[in-house]
């Protein structure tokens, strides 16, 4: 397919646009669609969840959003940068993604060490952020040594260290036990609120959903494409997983109601050549 651009509408403030994206890929002799016609945008500063059945692309999506997949058809305009171009984001992996040869403080100071910033003052940052996050006293510790909602503590320090102007998040809490998922959760909203990071973030998780975002971003099943988006309009810290209100299990309803209707459709879209 040849990639085109579509004329969208761009509101003010929009960082990051997808304008009619899709995904194939070459399988079995055929090309499997994995998104087809994804539109939407992100403002800076926002925090957008999407979500969507197992299989429908979201990880994908992420994945061509940091550049590491170029799309098939339609277009990234990326972060205060030219389309075409990868996007300054940092990518926060599903499983754990630390350099095992690195200590908790070096893995966790990764990015500052690639902006150059000196071995001193990164790790004087890095240490408070891992304080922060009830890590401290782990600094001289290595990967291997942790348990894995510590892992992901680290990974989520990197990428808010990174510079970056925006995260792009994969499920990064969805192997944690409950506890420790509702921990860092937390943790990631008080980040999120004082440092004013664009984050897209992907869950299967729609009380994980409520709970983080501005707005929701529902795909359908593979092929992916939008469905519905949601504005979150709740007033923070929200509290309603433990004390459910009507506005909270209302928009609740609507979600479920809109990934209820989402139904596969023709996945082989294209013959392969």
């Amino acid at each position: 397919m040849a990639v085109y651009n579509r004329k969208t509408v761009t509101r003010a403030g929009t960082v990051l646009r997808c304008a009619g994206l899709s995904l194939a890929y070459p399988t079995q002799g055929k090309c499997f669609l994995a998104l087809n016609d994804v539109s939407f945008e992100v403002r800076r500063g926002e925090f957008v969840s999407v979500i969507g059945p197992s299989g429908c692309g979201k990880t994908s999506l992420l994945h061509v959003l940091a550049g590491l997949l170029p799309p098939t058809a339609g277009s990234v305009e990326p972060l205060d940068g030219e389309p075409g171009q990868a996007p300054g984001a940092a990518l926060v992996f599903q499983e754990n993604s630390l350099f095992p040869w690195m200590t908790v403080v070096e893995n966790a100071a990764f990015g500052l060490e690639m902006r150059k910033v000196g071995k001193a003052d990164r790790e004087c940052r890095a240490a408070h952020m891992l304080d922060r996050f009830g890590l401290a006293g782990r600094e001289r510790d290595y990967p291997r040594q942790l348990s894995t909602g510590m892992k992901q503590r680290v990974a989520v320090i990197r990428a808010f260290l990174s510079g970056a102007p925006a995260l792009l998040m994969d499920e990064p809490f969805a192997a944690l036990d409950r506890q420790t998922r509702m921990q860092a959760q937390r943790e990631l909203m008080d980040l999120w609120e004082s440092e004013h990071k664009t984050v897209v973030f992907v869950t299967h998780d729609v009380d994980e959903a409520l709970l983080l975002s501005d707005r929701i971003v529902v795909l359908s099943a593979s092929p992916g494409t939008v469905v519905s988006e949601f504005r979150v309009a709740m007033e923070r810290p929200r509290a309603f997983l433990w004390e459910p209100d009507e506005e909270y299990l209302a928009l609740k309803r609507r979600i479920f109601a809109a990934l209820h209707l989402t139904s596969g459709l023709t996945r082989y879209a294209c013959a392969s050549s």
